[in-house]
């Protein structure tokens, strides 16, 4: 049966979302359709229960927000530089950008598995998605969607999918605000898509910028994002779960329950019954029934020296390492400590062209503009305000904060040398190195 020519959709963030032909093509295939059951927000629900909003309700409103913006340029007569084919490839893009994710949220990168960019760039040309894309543009499409999102393209409209300003951006903070009914996601929607430009910024290289005017509704979003970050996104609560799961996940590839190539093709229920009836998971049962790990030491990280850690976030063999060698100093058994340091350096990061009142061209970047983009100035504090260094442990012990802070501000390689030997690493492609 061929797909109608537009639907609506009825979205509680956006309200109706119109779909045109092409959208309807991609939205009926497999690898869309398991995005409805690919929780937004990972573990956070057992923290606020309304946050089970999936990869697929933000699909919509990032593709939404995509076309409200191509809507306003088009208004003002500054889509000149942009095809109908660049249009239509950045409006799938960001319809089709979390294809790759994997079951909740971002736990399983943090674990070492690939980007969910890459596997879902792998999956436009499989299967019925990639006969869809074939059949909407040609075998051509599916490399420009691509291209989109791993941000690598020379569209004019690379900036909506990825950058400073990306939809992605505006659509989950407002969406993960909404479902977890808390106020920190508060955006100015209606004035930053209204202050989008393109610019040549560079001789031959028009991209997106912001006008002048929308500024002040820039920084609602960089702030918006501080805030859901320290509050919700890395709840303590929220990461005890992460932990314990990222935990149970990469046992279950060690062990062979599932090879790490397949999981990126599960749902949130499918991958925890396999790690709960298959690989026997007692990390796994416990998080689903929320008996969660607690905090044997919660230090912010002005406390944490500004180098130091980076291997916590960095490289996910040599943090299980060390949290197995602090284990068995405090007797516990191996994967009942597990230590947290999450890591988003970028999170207030801005680099895009500013359209100044004169209409001459500036560039907004972490440095700030006088006068004008004050909040990147102070980025590096509330990073450091947001982010935490925890150790989550399965029952009560005693941990001195010095004995995790000298063991956090060693270097990988340091480290590496003075850690006994633990359990294989990971190679992710099913096998252990």
């Amino acid at each position: 049966m061929p797909a109608p020519e537009l639907e609506v959709i009825r979205d509680p963030l956006w309200d109706n979302i119109r779909l045109d032909r092409a959208a309807l093509l991609a939205l009926d295939t497999p690898a869309v359709q398991r995005l409805r059951y690919v929780r937004q927000l990972g573990h956070a629900f057992l923290v606020y229960p309304g946050a089970t909003h999936t990869r697929f309700e933000h699909a919509l409103g990032a593709y939404h927000l995509t076309k409200r913006a191509l809507a306003a340029l088009h208004e003002r007569d500054e889509l000149d530089a942009a095809t109908e084919r660049d249009c239509s490839a950045v409006r799938l893009a960001a319809l089709l950008h979390d294809i790759g994710h994997y079951p909740f949220s971002h736990a399983l990168e943090e674990a070492g598995f690939p980007s969910h960019e890459a596997e879902g760039v792998a999956r436009l040309v499989e299967g019925e998605l990639g006969q869809a894309l074939h059949e909407i543009g040609g075998p051509g499409l599916a490399g420009e969607v691509g291209a989109l999102i791993r941000g690598r393209s020379r569209s004019p409209l690379q900036g909506l999918i990825s950058g400073s300003l990306d939809l992605d951006k505006i659509d989950y903070l407002s969406r993960d605000a909404r479902m977890c009914g808390v106020p920190y996601g508060t955006v100015d929607v209606d004035r930053l898509l209204s202050s989008l430009t393109i610019v040549e910024a560079a001789p031959g290289r028009p991209e997106l910028g912001v006008h002048e005017k929308g500024v002040s509704a820039l920084e609602s979003l960089l702030f918006a994002k501080y805030q859901m970050y320290r509050n919700v996104y890395w709840h303590h609560a929220v990461r005890s779960a992460t932990c314990m799961f990222k935990r149970a996940a990469r046992d279950a590839v060690r062990q062979g329950v599932v090879p790490a190539g397949a999981i990126g093709t599960l749902t949130d229920d499918a991958f925890m019954e396999l790690l709960v009836t298959h690989g026997k998971s007692r990390l796994a049962h416990a998080v689903r029934a929320r008996r969660l790990y607690k905090r044997a030491l919660d230090l912010p990280a002005s406390e944490v020296p500004a180098d130091g850690g980076a291997w916590a976030a960095d490289d996910p063999d040599l943090l299980e390492r060390a949290e197995d060698y602090l284990g068995r100093e405090v007797g516990l058994a191996p994967g009942e400590l597990l230590l947290d340091f999450p890591a988003r350096s970028s999170m207030l990061s801005v680099d895009l062209p500013l359209r100044t009142r004169d209409g001459s061209i500036e560039r907004l970047t972490d440095e700030g503009r006088a006068g004008q983009l004050g909040l990147p100035r102070v980025a590096d504090e509330l990073y450091r305000s947001a982010r935490r260094l925890r150790v989550f442990v399965a029952r009560p012990v005693a941990l001195a904060d010095h004995a995790v802070l000298s063991l956090v501000t060693r270097t990988a390689a340091d480290l590496a040398a003075s850690l006994p030997d633990g359990r294989p690493a990971l190679d992710f492609t099913g096998s252990v190195a």
